[in-house]
């Protein structure tokens, strides 16, 4: 069962560190046969993951499906079907039988009024009056499970019936499962969260999203969010997806190296109770030769099928990430940016304790420190290759430059002091 730390910015799993590391499958229960889940929960297990996101509703810019599994019999949002909610039930214990934790979206933006999405479709709305019923329904099917309860979903709260509705929702199920954690999974470079609707969560995700526009959201964002929210675990839970088209109609596509670059500086930045990976064609289960809705939505691209999309290599960089936190003590991180002199804020600082400092450089250049590393050991890991070098370094007056490492992509600097 997951828990908030004794630090209150990270989580345990039974009493011990927990780094959460989850990958978006949001549109699982509607269109992924059993066969393909199976393959799925394998692969994601050998790379590390050891959480999966979900839409417990059809997920809006799915990929189209020939499977016909429908929340609501008759289209009708009053009468559930039982059918679905027990092959989702199915799905999940499969999931908590590999290991992993669930984190279910109980509420999506588009059934909700006033919101980005429900402006774009907005026969999807569901009934308040539905609401208590569907939500009881979630308790029944999945709170034995023990998931991480997502209220809403890419969501923004412009007016005063969406926050009815989530404050609703949440209430209700808070009251149902009080042993389980709550949080919201808010839009793309947004940070608000009502203060009612905060008063019931847990811990708090963020989203750095997928617009290219500006690079900084992965960083800038997870340090807004802990000053105006302290003393809450913190989560980038949708950074750039690889390979997804860029948002806002932008031409070009995200990377591997820019999906690992937003992992480790959102982590270094303070959101370091674990990371979310997304990879276009899996969150919306995508195959060869059927439409893509979300070109309704942003703008995106059209995806890869699930099969090629599962063999992305960003999703083994986010495993090896989770593994070198688990190895290095992640539980104690703290962002330590005030000591880096360079005239940027892309390359990062963090320390775990006074005697290991993680520095995450993106691009090639020499590190200045505020700090005097003399007698410390520095490794510099290659990210793309996970080669490790040995550079050199020298202090001066108290502060410490650290030579340029012989790599050509973005690299992680591990500082030891001596002996430790």
């Amino acid at each position: 069962m997951l828990q908030i730390a004794e630090n209150q910015r990270t989580l345990l799993k039974d009493g011990k560190p927990f780094f959460y590391l989850a990958d978006t499958c949001w549109s699982a229960f509607t269109n992924i046969t059993d066969e393909e889940w199976d393959y799925y929960l394998y692969k994601r297990k050998a790379q590390g993951f050891n959480t999966i996101q979900i839409n417990i509703l059809p997920q809006w810019d799915a990929s189209v499906t020939d499977l016909d599994y429908q929340p609501f019999l008759e289209k009708d949002p009053h009468k559930l079907n039982d059918a679905y909610f027990a092959h989702a039930k199915e799905l999940c214990v499969k999931a908590k039988q590999e290991g992993f934790e669930l984190a279910l979206v109980v509420l999506w933006c588009n059934y909700v009024p006033g919101t980005w999405a429900s402006k774009l479709f907005p026969d999807g709305i569901l009934p308040f009056d539905c609401l208590e019923n569907y939500v009881r329904k979630v308790h029944e099917v999945f709170t034995d499970l023990e998931p991480l309860y997502i209220i809403s979903g890419d969501t923004d709260f412009p007016e005063k019936e969406t926050v009815k509705y989530y404050l609703h929702v949440g209430r209700v199920l808070k009251e149902l499962a009080p042993q389980c954690l709550f949080t919201t999974h808010i839009k793309g470079r947004y940070s608000y969260i009502p203060e009612d609707l905060y008063g019931l969560l847990d811990l708090c995700f963020y989203q750095s999203g997928h617009n290219a526009k500006d690079l900084t959201m992965p960083y800038s964002l997870s340090e807004e969010m802990q000053k105006k929210y302290p003393g809450k675990p913190v989560i980038n839970s949708e950074p750039c997806y690889e390979e997804m088209g860029y948002s806002g109609n932008m031409y070009g596509r995200w990377s591997r190296r820019d999906v690992r670059r937003a992992a480790y500086v959102s982590v270094l930045s303070g959101a370091c109770a674990g990371i979310t990976y997304g990879a276009a064609g899996i969150y919306s289960w995508h195959k060869v030769k059927k439409g893509f809705a979300s070109l309704l939505g942003e703008g995106f691209d059209m995806p890869k099928s699930w099969e090629e999309a599962l063999a992305f290599p960003g999703a083994w960089d986010y495993g090896y990430l989770k593994m070198l936190l688990t190895e290095l003590g992640g539980e104690k991180l703290v962002p330590r940016q005030e000591l880096l002199l360079n005239p940027t804020t892309d390359i990062r600082v963090a320390g775990c304790g006074e005697d290991l400092l993680l520095i995450y450089v993106p691009c090639n250049t020499k590190v200045r420190l505020q700090a005097d590393l003399t007698g410390w050991e520095l490794r510099t890991i290659d990210l793309a290759e996970r080669f490790a070098a040995n550079v050199g370094f020298t202090v001066k007056e108290g502060e410490t430059v650290i030579e340029m490492h012989p790599f050509g992509q973005d690299a992680l600097i591990v500082a030891r002091r001596a002996g430790e």
